[in-house]
């Protein structure tokens, strides 16, 4: 979520009193805790929201993007659960402050140097198979055909991009060493 609003936030385009995040995560997004009902074979063939009245990841959310922003933000976060084991994807629905501006160039130059972070091509809409056991986040912007409303949308593998990988590339930055080492390789679980 973060990776999509930052290029956003950063130019100042788009109001932050009313961020709406649609997200959807698979099973092993919901911990490793004992819970029958996040079995993968009580979750196949179903979809559910879950955590709408308070998610114990929204206070974190609001705090970081507020940090990014340097003002409050109002965001809509409503998490759901899909009958998979790895993977999230987040769609954001927003208000453009101006509807001429390219976004999609916004968002290529924002991530231009940023090895981890895929921008889509115009039109293209990002897929969780296409992350999965990887440390990267692939990007999409588009605008609704009418008013100014943006859809961006992200993906992740959330036990690498969202967990290990992201650490191992934390503590590559911080001991300077190549940010992408140990992160090539194939995941193997689940």
């Amino acid at each position: 979520m973060q990776l999509a609003l930052k290029p956003l936030i950063d130019n100042k385009l788009i109001d932050l009193s009313h961020i709406i995040a649609d997200c959807k995560s698979g099973v092993s997004g919901a911990g490793r805790g004992a819970n029958q009902a996040m079995l993968l074979g009580e979750v196949s063939e179903s979809f559910k929201a879950y955590g709408v009245g308070g998610h114990r990841h929204y206070p974190e959310i609001k705090q970081e993007l507020a940090l990014l922003s340097g003002e409050p933000i109002g965001l809509t976060f409503v998490p759901h659960l899909v009958p998979m084991i790895r993977g999230m994807e987040v769609t954001l629905y927003v208000d453009l402050l101006d509807t001429e501006v390219d976004v999609q160039s916004v968002f290529e130059y924002a991530y231009k140097d940023e090895h981890f972070v895929t921008v889509l091509g115009a039109g293209n809409t990002p897929e969780t198979r296409s992350v999965k056991a990887s440390n990267f986040c692939q990007i999409a912007v588009q605008k609704a055909p009418d008013g100014n409303k943006l859809i961006v949308m992200s993906v992740i593998d959330n036990l690498v991009k969202g967990a290990s990988g992201q650490a191992i590339q934390n503590m590559n930055i911080l001991f300077g060493l190549d940010e992408d080492l140990g992160l090539k390789q194939i995941g193997l679980l689940p």
